[in-house]
């Protein structure tokens, strides 16, 4: 089988949430300790009961990672099924890298400085490339 143009996109994609994984437990774990949380009999509750506990600065990593499982999983099918359909092309390779692309420059600001116009742009732009490949596996299906 030969190399796919949208699956380094997908494996990046993928990398990178793990990146975010990585570091939201590097940040996450040693604040709750300072903050007293003892993992060992907590029970219950969510992530995002955490947000009253914790400097906002450690949850962005959190919210970030929790992120990159929403949107991303649209991103992941319809990349698929482009491959699993042969309608891969270089103007969806192209659509499919900036989508990374600006989830990882979105991922970068959030976890950073969560400045949320900046955010909120990149965010736009990234859906607009993914709009763009939903367009175009549409187009090859029909």
């Amino acid at each position: 089988m030969g190399l796919h143009p949208l699956g380094l996109p997908i494996a990046v994609l993928a990398a990178w949430t793990f990146v975010i994984f990585f570091w939201m437990y590097a940040t996450r774990i040693p604040a709750m300790m300072r903050a007293g949380i003892d993992l060992k009999t907590l029970r219950g509750g969510t992530g995002a009961s955490l947000d009253q506990k914790l400097a906002p600065e450690v949850q962005w990593k959190a919210h970030n990672y929790n992120h990159l499982l929403e949107q991303p999983t649209l991103f992941y099918a319809v990349t698929l099924l482009l491959i699993a359909t042969g309608g891969e092309s270089a103007f969806a390779a192209k659509l499919a890298w900036g989508y990374v692309l600006l989830r990882i420059t979105h991922s970068l600001v959030q976890t950073t400085v969560n400045i949320t116009r900046f955010r909120f742009m990149l965010f736009f732009a990234a859906s607009l490339c993914l709009l763009g490949l939903v367009l175009v596996a549409l187009t090859h299906l029909l």
